[in-house]
Order: structure tokens, then C-alpha cells, then sequence
């Protein structure tokens, strides 16, 4: 599980500062602070690890944040979601930054909470989540590769193929990986059409599991066993999971 992270674009340092402090407070990690437009650009294309840019407009009197908006959006491949932060009331300015299709557009100085939502919603919108899972104090978005599960006031970032096995309980699922488990409220049969069919699979009622992290079939015993110690139940029913295991431990 890692946490969601924030390339900061801002050259005030007061509001740079302000803005670290307030990220970090809530979880979020800083992928790196750019003053200009030349290091904005190298931190971005240079980091594996970014997953939300805030922008300021301004760098040094001149609009460079939307430049720098401009450029991204239009590498193949290198576009990640981002909110632009300004003092400007400039009317043309607004309509340029507009053009860039900004997730958020927040006037300076920036409220804690605003900019706690805008990351959260550009997160969900960018990811092209299949569905929003929503409990009372946890929501959850799923990705092609993540799943982002709100708790408090931010978004924590677990790999799917970190899951090893996914539990019903009442109304409630549990997802379990090797260093922590998440409770969201959905049937066990709704996450299972949101994941990929060739990874997970179920076992039984109660159980999916990933296939990946299958160490042993006992069907004897209708149980099967899973990296870290954990162990599912294999039913009759889903019993055809064994073909589709190439290598039993």
C-alpha cells in the first residue's frame, strides 16, 4: 500500500510550505516541489511515482503552470490529473487554464478542505474508476492497476495485485493483503465483475482469491492456501479453479 502522490508546482515558498504541510498532515506523500517550469517538467517525466500535479499558474510572473499543463497533456502516455491553484481573476487566463481540462480550478490562498476534495475527485475522475464503493468511513475507487480507499480525510493507494484475498462479511467485503485489510461495503459478487476475470477468481460463496497468490490446492480438504499464511475455502462449486492453475507448490 503506498500513498497518493503530489507533485507540488508553486514558486512562493510560504504557500509551497503551507501546502507540504497541509499534504502531509493527511496522508498524502510530496513526489517533489518545482519552482519553475523547466523543474516541473523534469521532476514530472522523470518520476514513476506521481499521481496528482498542483498547479500554480503563475511562476515568476509569467503563466507558466498552464504551460506546463499544455505540454503534459499533450505526451503520449505521460498525462496525470491536475488542479490548478492561482490568485489571478484574469477572465483570459481563466480561459486558457480552462482549455487544459483542469480537474480544479482553486483561488489562492487555498482552503484545507478544497484542496483535500479536488485531490480526491480528481483521483476518481482520472482513474476512470469502474464504480465508487461508499461506507461510513471509507469510500473506495477502482483502477485498472489501484484501488483507492478513502479513510479520514485521504485516499490511501493499494496495488490490486497486492490483494491477496477478498472475504464477504455481512454486507461488507474484506480485501486483504499482505500488510493490511480494508473493509468497503459491497457484495462479494458486484467486486468480482470489477476485477480481472484471468486473476481472480472465487472459491467459494464467502471467498475470491488471487490466483497469483495461490501456493497450495488441498482439495481433499476444500481448502486452499495463500502467500502470507492465509487460507480460503474451496467449495464443490468452484472446483474448476484447479484448471486454471498451471503450477501447484
Amino acid at each position: 500500500m503506498d500513498n497518493i502522490n503530489v507533485l507540488i508546482i508553486e514558486d512562493t515558498p510560504s504557500e509551497s510550505e503551507q501546502l507540504i504541510t497541509t499534504l502531509q498532515e493527511n496522508n498524502y506523500t510530496v513526489a517533489g516541489l518545482a519552482t519553475n517550469l523547466k523543474e516541473a517538467l523534469s521532476l514530472f517525466y522523470n518520476s514513476q511515482k506521481i499521481d496528482i500535479v498542483i498547479i500554480d499558474i503563475f511562476l515568476n510572473g509569467v503563466p507558466d503552470g498552464i504551460a506546463f499543463a499544455e505540454a503534459i497533456n499533450t505526451a503520449p502516455n505521460a498525462s496525470k490529473p491536475f488542479v490548478f491553484l492561482t490568485s489571478s481573476t484574469d477572465r483570459q487566463i481563466f480561459q486558457r487554464a480552462k482549455l487544459t481540462q483542469p480537474f480544479s480550478y482553486l483561488m489562492k490562498p487555498f482552503n484545507e478542505l478544497e484542496i483535500l476534495y479536488a485531490i480526491e475527485m480528481a483521483v476518481e475522475k482520472f482513474y476512470e474508476q469502474q464504480d465508487v464503493f461508499l461506507s461510513e468511513e471509507e469510500n473506495t475507487i477502482i483502477s485498472s492497476e489501484y484501488l483507492f480507499i478513502k479513510k479520514g480525510k485521504s485516499l490511501k493507494k493499494v496495488q490490486i495485485a497486492d490483494i491477496i484475498y477478498i472475504e464477504v462479511e455481512e454486507k461488507y467485503c474484506n480485501i486483504i493483503t499482505e500488510k493490511e485489510k480494508f473493509v468497503i461495503l459491497i457484495s462479494l459478487t458486484k467486486i468480482l465483475k470489477l476485477l480481472d476475470p484471468t486473476i481472480f477468481c472465487r472459491t467459494h460463496r464467502n471467498y475470491i482469491a488471487n490466483l497469483k497468490k495461490i501456493e497450495e490446492i488441498i482439495p481433499s480438504d476444500n481448502l486452499i492456501l495463500l502467500s502470507g499464511n492465509h487460507k480460503v475455502t474451496l467449495s464443490d462449486t468452484y472446483k474448476d479453479i484447479i484448471k486454471r492453475v498451471r503450477t501447484l507448490k
